[in-house]
């Protein structure tokens, strides 16, 4: 009976998911901006608009908020690639890796906050942050093997495990560059030597 009580036309449950996502956007701006080792409960809570209290309803620590973020930087980033690449008609090679780095640079260098938390404040938090983020390049490593596989002719995802590593770590240090610089070079500039570097990949396996 109590979960279903509403409160200004919301649920406990449409409350506490609010609530959620009001920790989250706080911890991308304090994060993003003054960085982890800067950021305490109550600056995140003061972020929030929200009390201590309300913070450890939701999470048990600062790290795990901050993996969280970490994870919405990806999994946005992961979801914009997806459906970039999913309406490419014909899903041919060069158009395929100008539609998934245009959007990964967009999803990820285009806001300084998540280039920071992407890349620079989850490394030296502690061996669980460092595993997860090791965890998440590894995903990244497995969503390149497997989609190359899936578009060149007579391959299969081990062909590209070393180049996807390769990538991996090209794609990271170009677009960090790219969202701390000021001024940027230009974004299609970008764009266009990440995907170069792609089809150079794909082409040699």
């Amino acid at each position: 009976m109590t979960s279903t009580r509403s409160y200004a036309g919301l649920s406990m449950a449409e409350r506490k998911a609010q609530r959620r996502q009001r920790f989250l956007d706080a911890g991308l701006e304090v994060f993003g901006t003054v960085g982890y080792a800067k950021a305490s409960i109550s600056a995140l809570c003061a972020q929030a608009g929200l009390s201590r209290r309300q913070f450890y309803e939701e999470f048990a620590s600062r790290e795990d908020l901050l993996i969280e973020v970490y994870d919405a930087v990806q999994g946005g980033a992961r979801t914009a690639v997806v459906e970039a690449i999913s309406v490419v008609e014909p899903p041919e090679l060069r158009a395929l890796a100008t539609a998934a780095m245009t959007a990964y640079v967009d999803a990820v260098g285009s806001d300084p906050r998540r280039t920071r938390v992407g890349f620079i404040e989850v490394g030296g938090v502690s061996d669980r942050v460092e595993q997860h983020r090791i965890d998440g390049r590894l995903a990244w490593t497995e969503f390149f093997r497997t989609t190359l596989a899936a578009v060149v002719p007579d391959s299969s995802p081990a062909d590209f495990d070393y180049a996807a590593t390769a990538f991996i770590g090209a794609l990271t240090a170009v677009v960090h560059r790219w969202g701390t610089s000021s001024p940027r070079p230009d974004r299609a500039d970008v764009v266009a030597l990440l995907s170069s570097m792609l089809l150079n990949l794909a082409e040699g396996h």
